[in-house]
This record gives structure tokens, sequence and C-alpha cells, in this order.
């Protein structure tokens, strides 16, 4: 896009204020991920769940000079204000507006419950060569994104390829106004997104007003609903049915189910074949789905063919590791283009390191000219402020002169290795940006700390998923505590609330003093309860800025003294638990009088008071935990009279928000229910898996029946089979008693049972006739077996189990 702010409000009907001839290139509405400012303007989107315009002060700090907002929230020189009267709908009427001016473009619309990000990747992936093409960046398909998507759309474009996600009814009605393209594609319609519809025909009606102004619609056969839907509702249109059932428009013939065979396609009675790598169902669906799509382009079946076995995994996704000498590797070498970088430089804002380093290569396969190329990537790096730049490569290390970093040149990857100059990289953040070609995992292997094949992989994106399904459910205002203790349960200590302080959580909660040190050694801001305050913790506490609950007379008592003798003299934040039922810890009814009337003599500050219930995720036991709010609300009223102000109210954990959302108070803490658990089967169905705990085979054994297989001969074979040696063992969390057929581990999607006693660092897997490999992929828990159904095997919980993982166990964060 290019308007000017007197045009965008001309086009918009929106009001300016201040310098109406300033122009406007992009918009960004997420202030956490600016990564650029020039000819770049900032809108302040309010939902009922945020408001966008608590955070314009920021982005004016960060060099903002253009802000689209509802209201002119200050006062600052320079700046230019386009007033609107409802923000998400004056991005989607500019985008309506600025799709049409581009009268040419072809378009292509997809939409479903799951593939439609893959199918455009790899459809993007077989035509940018041919068409100068746009698409949706990453996942952007909602009510905001969608029209973002549009507006990156110019003049040069003759392909543009969009998303279109809807979570509600009635949602797709508003896409389909800004937007309804010329090939329209439904792919899988699956559970995703499902909660809030009824029926999967009114989800699979919902959908189809996408296309209403398409002229061909490609969609997955194989689902009779869809079929007849699609047939019933749009019979005067091109409807293109692909699935692998013979009534499809295209299907396939021959050679899925057997990797070493050619697939055999017909379309329209046009026979083709082609290799695949990977020949699981869901990919061949969304493989037709592509083909579909290149054959109304016109492309070649000859072309079709050839872009078909050169298509590339769409990893989608950044993995973070530690790295030596205090380093953090946030590794994005699946892909490279100008699309990319600038998805890799948002994600990396979330960091506090201060010190950055870019290792970025040769960008290949593009169009634009290198010049054009290299001076846009130059403009983009130079605005992040990296500390140092490596540039890898023949081509980009010619225009090294345009990054005003300190700046290295290698011819490849090879080179800049045993150059020895990455060892003298500390204490920052690497960002690794390489081209396939280049084999930039050499150069994250020999940056990263640990390097073991069993890891604990936490998707970043689900948890924060996690984290909005349970803020759907409370008020605008109720604030959210996020309980990081125990190692954020056994995910990683600084990653995860650095995460979550990126997201705004209102508050941290640790169980001791030292949790909370680390976290404020490595940056972290945010306010942070300390539930189990030590008494020789006193000091470090108040050093360190944390909040201690107070839960005694004697507690109280000491860290009054402790802040005495350190000669701290503001109102200092604590929180009172009170006891209503759990009878673990806290004051009593009775002893509330004393305590308002010690704590108004005493220069404290009570920030908070909660309690704990003890049966939030039982339903059997509901009058118990009601009772216990009765409790809680009763002497919190009379504390609050008593000390003539009302501190924030907080009972719920992540059982409590979806069991007893109505008593939500003033706050909530979430803990398990971030990692994808919940009692409540509605709210279930909603959540990510956050965690996987995976490894590999190491070694595959032949056993005749009557060998005995590990210590103790616990397990003797009772047939000829094969064994499976995994390189994961109790001291790594996995309990022994589980060996022995009590426990599983998934293997090729099946699970497949532990044999033996399981040992320090291995147990024993019998695989039978499973076609794997020594080095295949094994889950320990994810989706099969869930983590819940691995606590089931061990006799506990799921907290028990994500604690117990040892920290040896190397952490991989993943954000998509």
């Amino acid at each position: 896009m290019n308007y000017t702010a007197a045009q965008i409000a001309e086009i918009t009907g929106s009001k300016v204020i201040g310098d109406a001839s300033v122009t406007v290139k992009n918009i960004s509405f997420d202030s956490r991920n600016l990564f650029a400012v020039q000819d770049r303007a900032f809108i302040a989107i309010n939902t009922s769940q945020n408001s966008g315009e608590k955070y314009i002060s920021d982005v004016l700090e960060r060099g903002i000079r253009i802000i689209i907002a509802e209201h002119k929230t200050c006062d600052k020189e320079g700046i230019t204000w386009i007033l609107v009267e409802n923000s998400v709908l004056f991005l989607q009427k500019l985008a309506k507006y600025h799709l049409k001016s581009f009268p040419d473009l072809k378009t292509v619309g997809i939409t479903g419950s799951n593939g439609k990000t893959i199918v455009k990747e790899w459809l993007y992936q077989c035509i940018y060569n041919i068409f100068d093409t746009v698409k949706s960046p990453k996942s952007f398909n909602s009510q905001t994104g969608l029209p973002l998507s549009i507006l990156q759309t110019g003049k040069k474009h003759e392909v543009g390829i969009f998303e279109a996600g809807i979570s509600r009814p009635g949602e797709m009605a508003v896409l389909a106004a800004i937007f309804s393209p010329e090939i329209g594609v439904l792919t899988h319609i699956g559970t995703a997104h499902s909660a809030n519809f009824s029926t999967e025909s009114e989800l699979i009606d919902e959908k189809l007003k996408f296309f209403k102004d398409s002229s061909v619609i490609i969609f997955n056969g194989d689902h009779p609903g869809i079929y007849d839907a699609v047939s019933l509702r749009y019979p005067d249109r091109k409807l293109v049915s692909y699935g692998l059932g013979p009534h499809n428009k295209l299907f396939v013939q021959s050679g899925w189910d057997n990797f070493s065979n050619e697939i055999t396609v017909s379309y329209f009675d046009n026979v083709f074949k082609f290799n695949l790598s990977q020949k699981d169902e869901a990919t061949l669906q969304n493989v037709l789905a592509l083909i579909a799509v290149l054959k109304e382009l016109q492309v070649s079946n000859e072309e079709i063919v050839q872009k078909l076995v050169g298509l590339k995994a769409i990893e989608m996704r950044l993995e973070s590791v530690h790295g030596v000498r205090g380093n953090l590797v946030v590794n994005d070498s699946f892909n490279l283009d100008v699309d990319s970088l600038k998805i890799a430089f948002q994600f990396i804002k979330e960091y506090k390191k201060v010190k950055k380093v870019l290792i970025l290569t040769d960008i290949i396969d593009v169009k634009e000219p290198p010049d054009q190329l290299y001076k846009e990537v130059a403009q983009l790096v130079n605005e992040q402020d990296f500390d140092r730049v490596y540039l890898v490569g023949s081509v980009i290390t010619q225009y090294h002169a345009l990054f005003q970093a300190k700046s290295y040149i290698y011819k490849d990857s090879a080179d800049l290795i045993e150059s020895q100059t990455l060892n003298h990289i500390e204490d920052s953040l690497i960002l690794l940006k390489g081209a396939r070609k280049f084999a930039i995992e050499k150069i994250k292997n020999l940056l990263e700390l640990q390097k073991h094949d069993t890891v604990l992989e936490v998707n970043l994106n689900a948890l924060l998923h996690n984290i909005n399904i349970h803020k759907a459910l409370l008020k605008p205002k109720t604030r959210m505590m996020a309980m990081v203790k125990a190692y954020s349960y056994g995910l990683g200590g600084y990653e995860i609330a650095e995460f979550l302080q990126h997201h705004h959580i209102d508050y941290l909660g640790v169980a001791y003093a030292d949790e909370g040190m680390d976290l404020r050694k490595n940056g972290i801001t945010t306010p942070i309860i300390v539930m189990n305050p030590e008494q020789h913790s006193y000091n470090a506490i108040i050093e360190y800025n944390l909040e201690p609950e107070i839960y005694s007379f004697r507690v109280l008592e000491l860290f009054w003294n402790a802040l005495n003798e350190l000669g701290v003299d503001k109102q200092y934040p604590i929180h009172i638990k009170l006891e209503t039922g759990m009878h673990r810890l806290g004051f009593k009814s009775e002893e509330l009088m004393l305590l308002a009337e010690k704590l108004n003599t005493m220069n404290l500050k009570v920030a908070s008071i909660f309690s704990h219930l003890s049966t939030s995720d039982m339903s059997d036991e509901r009058d118990y935990a009601l009772r216990q709010i009765e409790v809680f609300a009763r002497s919190a009223d009379v504390l609050i009279n008593a000390l003539g102000y009302r501190p924030i109210l907080h009972i719920l954990n992540s059982a409590g928000i979806t069991s007893f959302t109505e008593y939500q108070f003033d706050m909530v803490r979430i803990g398990i229910g971030m990692v994808g658990i919940s009692n409540d089967p509605a709210v279930k169905k909603q959540l990510q898996n956050a965690v996987v705990f995976k490894t590999v085979i190491s070694q595959i054994s032949h056993v005749k029946a009557g060998d005995s297989i590990g210590y103790s001969r616990r397990h003797i074979a009772g047939t000829d089979t094969r064994i499976a040696t995994i390189p994961v063992g109790y001291a790594d969390g996995i309990p022994r008693m589980i060996g022995n057929a009590k426990g599983f581990v998934s293997i090729n999607g099946r699970l497949c049972p532990i044999v033996g006693n399981i040992c320090m660092d291995m147990l024993m897997v019998d695989i039978g006739t499973l076609q794997v490999q020594e080095g295949s992929e094994v889950i320990i828990f994810n989706s099969k077996p869930t983590l819940e159904q691995f606590a089931e095997y061990c006799q506990t919980i799921p907290y028990e189990v994500l604690t117990s993982i040892s920290r040896r166990v190397k952490r991989i964060y993943i954000k998509n």
C-alpha cells in the first residue's frame, strides 16, 4: 500500500489531525513486534478483550509517528493521528478499497479447518517464479489478519493468495464482503475452531459463504456433507472436487499407499504421475488441492510434476535454544525471503538480550534483481540494531557496504565455521537466517550448548493460545497471574516468563525467592509473587523487588523487621493469604481484625487478598468449593473494610477459571491450563498440546522367544520380536514403575509397550514388526499418548510428570 493520511481518511471516512500529507506504506497492530518505523502507522485495535490504545505511548517512544486510533490519547508534537469510529471496521474498509485498485489481480482464497496455511505456502512455492505473487503472511486469516494481508498487495502483483479463518458464526460473511476469491479452495473440515458451532453442517454453511463471488470452487469431495452442500449451493459454478474417491473430479487412481510406487491421479480424465516423499493421507489431500489450483492457473502437467517433486516442508516455526557462552540461538533456517526475514525480526523482539547478532545468507530463488533486493534487506537489517552481521554467500557479500552494523563476509558456511570468529560471541541473541543450500544447521550445531536426542519441546504459540482460551471466559478487566514456579512446571524458567511478560501477563507466581531472583536477573520486570517466602530469603525478596505471600503473624512480623533493618521507607507490596477450608496456609476468619490493626500500623501495601480452592477440579465436590468461595468473599470484605482500601482479590486456579467463572473477582491464576490441561470437556476441546517430550531410537535388536530384557530379567519375550532401545530413563524423569508393559510410548503413530526395568539413562520398547529404523522419532507424550495418559501410567497427575523431567533434558522453544 502507498497512501497519504489524507487519502486514507477520505477512503474510510476518518479524520486526520496533524500532517495529512505523510505517507503510509505499512500498518502494524502489535506494539511488541515493531521491527521498522519508516512510513509505518500503528493501529490501536480495540476489542472486547483488549484496547490497543494503551500501547500508543510505547510505540511513540519507539519512533512511530502515525497513529490510527478511535481516540486521541496524547498531545505529543509531530504525530499524525487518523481517528476512526471502529478500528477493525476501518481496516476492513481500507482493505476492500485497496483490493479494488487491482482489477487484474488473479485471486485465490483458501479456507477450511486444517491445511489452509500449508496449501497456501506450497502454492506460493510453486508459482512465485511464474507469477509475481502476494500471500498472507504466517496464518493471517482473521477479521484483522485478512485485511492486513490484502493491504500488502502492490501494482507488480499478478496473483494474490489469501487465507480466511473463522471461529464463530457470522464472521465469514464479514470476510466475504471484503474479499471473495476468483478461485476458492475449501480444505479439510475438522474440529479446529468448531467449538462455537452447534453442528458440522452449520460450520460448513458458514465456510461456504466465502465463495459467493467465486467462479471456481475447489473442495474436498471425500466428505459427503461438503460434496452435497457445495453442489446444492453453487450449481452454476465450476466445481472441482478432489480426494481419494473416484467420484471426485481430481482423484488418486493408485500409488499413494505404497512408498515404492509413483502416484497416479486423474483430473477430469486427464491422467498423470508424480512422486512424493511423504504419502500420508493429510499430505496427499493438501497436494490434491494444490494440483487443482495449479490447473486453474494454467500450469502444465509437466510443470506441476516438477513443482511437486521440489516441494519443501512447511516448518513455519522458529526454534530458540541455549547456546554456548551465554548466547541464545534462534534458528530460522527453514526458508528465506524478505517476508520471512520480517517475521524473524518480529520474533526476536520478544527477547530482552541487549546484544544481537545476525547470520544471513544469500537469498535465492527470488525474482527481484540483486540491487533492489539487498538494498531492501539492508534497510530492514539496519533498523534492528544488530551489533554484528555475518554475511554468507557469493552475492550478499557484494553488498556488505549497505549494512551499518559491523559486518563480516564469508563465501559459505564452512568458511564461516573455519574462521572461528563465532567463538567470540558472548551473551548475545544470535539469529540464524539462511537458505537451505547453505546447510546453516551446521552453524546451529556449533553454537548450541547441548546436543541431545531427547528433548522437551515447548510450543509457545500453543501456550499463548491456551491462555487466550481461558481469558475469553473472563471479563475484559480481570487480571491474570501465570504460575511459573518449579521451573515453570518443568517447561523452563525465564524463557517462559519472558514470553509471558512480552504478552502482558499481569503477575507471575513463583514458589521461592531464588526463583524470582533468577527471573529478575534475566530481565523480567513483571510483578512477581513469592508464594512460600522463607525466613532467610526476606532480604533477597526486598533487594529484587519481589512481593511475598504473608500467611501468618509470625511471617508478617519477620518480614516487617527485615524491611526496617534495610531502611525501606516505601509502602512495600505484600499479598495476604486467607485460610478458607484447605487447611494449608493462611489467616483464619477470627484473626482478620487483629491482622488489619497490625497492617494499619505498618508501612505495607496489601496488593492482593487471595485463597486457594482445594476441589475446583472435582465436580462432585462443587458445594465444598462454593463454601470456600463464600468464606473467602466474606473474609475479604472484613479485611477491606478494616484496611480502608480494596486490594486485588483472587481465588481461582486453572480449573476454577472454567468451573467457577462467575467468581473470578479481580484476578485469576493460570498454571496447568497453559499446558493444555482442563477438567472441562468443552474447554479441553479448544486447548492445544503445548509440550512434546520426545527422543529417538538408539538401537533395534532382534530378540528370540524366551530371551530376557533388561536388569533383573523382569521381562521374558513370549515370541520372536524386535526391541528398540531409547536413550531416556529414570534420571530424565521416567519413573521405573511404568516398565514391564505398564507404560507405552508412540513410534510411527503406534503405541508400543515399555518392557523390562527402566534404566537410569535408557528404556526398552517392544516394536514387533513395526517398520521403523534406528534414529526414528519416539514420542513419550504429546497427543498419543497424551500427557494425561502418561500421568495415568505413572499413577500420578500431569503436574508431577512435568516437574519430574530432569534439567538435563534439553528444552526447545517453538514459535510458529
